[in-house]
């Protein structure tokens, strides 16, 4: 089963490492950065999707399904779950959701250990450590952990959260890391310092919308999204009646409170509007950097994208209110989030950079 899964992954990422190895003109190992950014996008994309379609647990062991390393070799099995509880969590369709997440998720993994290696082997030529690299393999291992537990104990809301946010920091990283291979030589040319406050300032708003993206993995884990169903109100209340205590406790299993009971409606309503509210903090922030970084030439481009996208990301979310959920505008309200997270990346290497280029050409 391993080898077979390890073959299928291996065949998936070949396509894009043949792509890399015969190109011409850039630098291959810039794209190989870019392609591994550009997958690791998709692939937090489609873990939403899987998780939103309830296929998190279409097999329900790890790596392979019902021991085998497809679903069609496990089609008996899948046939005999899915006749048992037909909505259940394992149907044939919700199988192959879950396997295709995972064998995009083991090719990612194989184009991050072939970085790795060029870094190490072409390390006096590029323009950054290969310890970078080196410690998103290691966070890229750590995700991968995180991806078993997600299955191994049954969609706990703690593992899945940190599944997603592990996933938010490998795309953070490497597009730091891209953003290094791209613009140290051009942006040496900048002889006048960022202001502190610009630099403090995209820094509290990447936090801040780490922390909103937590928040909002809170939701979907626990299936708060729909505890809401008006806005700005909720229930026709500013402030409708809460469960925090039982909202936000940490160690317990989906839809239960810590001692096994059931987890009430007013713990999900809590959840649900501690993460729209916290919203509107994000907003302020990240619109305010970005209208900041719209006055700087080599950074205004980022400024411009920022604006747009936290603009479609708000209009996504309160979409999702109205229109009850739906599929399609719920696995866009994750991209716009992965989209800010990389944005901001950029953004505050740009900044920092252009600190550390004028120190060196005074």
């Amino acid at each position: 089963m391993w080898m077979q899964i390890a073959i299928t992954a291996l065949i998936l990422a070949t396509i894009p490492l043949s792509l890399v190895w015969f190109s011409k003109g850039q630098s291959k190992y810039h794209k190989l950065i870019s392609v591994s950014l550009f997958l690791t996008f998709d692939l937090i994309m489609f873990g939403a999707f899987t998780r939103l379609t309830d296929s998190g647990l279409g097999c329900p062991d790890w790596p392979g399904c019902y021991g085998e390393a497809n679903p069609f070799q496990a089609h008996h099995a899948i046939s005999a779950a899915q006749a048992l509880m037909p909505t259940g969590p394992v149907t044939l369709s919700k199988a192959w959701i879950e396997m295709i997440h995972r064998y995009l998720a083991m090719s990612v993994g194989l184009l991050i250990v072939t970085q790795m290696a060029y870094a190490w082997w072409r390390r006096k030529d590029l323009l950054t450590s290969a310890w970078l690299p080196t410690g998103i393999f290691f966070l890229v291992c750590v995700q991968g952990a995180f991806g078993a537990w997600t299955v191994t104990l049954k969609l706990q809301p703690v593992i899945v959260t940190t599944h997603l946010l592990l996933g938010m920091a490998l795309l953070a990283i490497q597009a730091w890391s891209l953003a290094s291979q791209s613009h140290t030589q051009s942006l040496t040319s900048i002889a006048k310092s960022e202001p502190d406050s610009l630099i403090i300032l995209a820094t509290v708003a990447l936090i801040l919308l780490t922390l909103q993206i937590a928040l909002g993995g809170w939701v979907s884990t626990n299936y708060a999204a729909l505890a809401c169903q008006d806005y700005p109100l909720c229930h026709g209340m500013l402030i409708p009646e809460m469960d925090f205590e039982h909202g936000f406790s940490l160690w317990r299993q989906l839809g239960q409170k810590a001692d096994g009971s059931y987890l009430p409606f007013s713990a999900l309503v809590a959840i649900h509007w501690v993460h729209r509210s916290f919203a509107w903090l994000v907003i302020i922030a990240v619109a305010v950097t970005a209208y900041l970084a719209r006055k700087k030439a080599h950074v205004a481009a980022l400024g411009n994208y920022l604006l747009i996208v936290i603009g479609l990301q708000f209009l996504s979310g309160v979409s999702t209110v109205f229109f009850s959920w739906p599929l399609f505008i719920a696995v866009l309200h994750n991209g716009g989030a992965a989209l800010l997270v990389l944005l901001l990346s950029m953004l505050n290497y740009r900044l920092r950079h252009a600190v550390s280029a004028s120190v060196t050409t005074e």
